[in-house]
């Protein structure tokens, strides 16, 4: 499973099929469509191929003209959810960083059940505020926005408190390589393995490690959240990716499970995260 423009274009494919099995239920050769809808018949076959996205308006043209103006709503509907699901860094994050991480706070509050995997960096919630600081001051630099990282940070720290509400509960699968990653200075780095040693050891809380020498069957993903059964989020280069069609957020269930089993929990997780902490004062470093 690989989440890109791909789940985006499917979600757009979907809604080709379903307009494109109105016009053929309605008897309507694809010229003839286009004629009465007063468009060129390239229009409706490239409609159709999912090269090209209709608008809302053509949406509901199409429907009257194949009389289905009940399903009208419901096909505008599939195209706001398909228009909405993949957004550009660049857009998300234009009013800086600290509107990024409260516009996602919703969205915490309602949940109850979070899974979350990385295979690169620590997940935003459990980031000590030394590790965020840096990640962040790097994510504003490279992509030239305002400086509001200081708001950012505080923004993320009182998120974090949601931890310790007994009526939510966290999965955490990390690959042993977030462990090890050098995306923050030793010093940083160090105060973030003794943290993540804590947040093991809180009740609800479930913290597993994949072994990075370790015979597997699933290899590593994309960075995701699953928060309950209704939405995925996944950060991708280009941008981010929300995911609420309930095909695929059971395929990024399963998918979680399944690196779940490869990982290690309680006293050989801990063993990991001293390990790398260990690793961390290595020649020319501080011990």
């Amino acid at each position: 499973m690989t989440a890109t423009y791909s789940s985006v274009q499917q979600a757009r494919q979907v809604l080709a099929d379903r307009l494109r099995d109105m016009r053929v239920d309605a008897r309507l050769t694809g010229q003839e469509h286009a004629r009465r809808c007063g468009w060129h018949a390239a229009k409706t076959s490239r409609i159709e191929r999912g090269k090209t996205a209709p608008a809302a308006d053509d949406i509901r043209t199409w429907c009257r003209i194949c009389g289905a103006d009940d399903q009208a709503a419901d096909l505008v509907a599939s195209l706001r959810a398909a228009e909405g699901m993949f957004i550009e860094w660049r857009r998300m994050e234009r009013d800086g960083l600290r509107h990024a991480q409260e516009a996602i706070r919703p969205l915490y509050e309602r949940t109850r059940r979070f899974r979350a995997y990385s295979s690169w960096v620590m997940p935003g919630i459990i980031q000590t505020p030394g590790y965020t600081e840096q990640v962040l001051r790097a994510v504003q630099r490279w992509r030239a926005l305002p400086d509001d990282v200081e708001q950012a940070l505080e923004s993320r720290v009182e998120r974090q408190r949601l931890l310790a509400r007994a009526d939510k509960v966290f999965a955490f699968v990390l690959e042993e390589t977030v462990l090890r990653a050098t995306v923050v200075d030793a010093e940083a780095m160090a105060a973030q393995l003794g943290h993540l040693l804590e947040v093991a050891s809180l009740p609800n809380i479930s913290l597993g490690v994949v072994p990075a020498a370790t015979g597997r069957e699933h290899w590593p993903v994309e960075d995701f959240w699953l928060y309950d059964d209704a939405q995925v989020n996944v950060e991708l280069v280009s941008g981010y990716l929300t995911v609420t069609q309930p095909r695929e957020i059971l395929m990024y269930a399963k998918t979680f499970a399944r690196l779940a089993e490869a990982a290690v929990y309680g006293r050989d997780a801990r063993a990991l995260i001293r390990a790398a902490a260990d690793g961390l004062s290595g020649p020319g470093k501080e011990p």
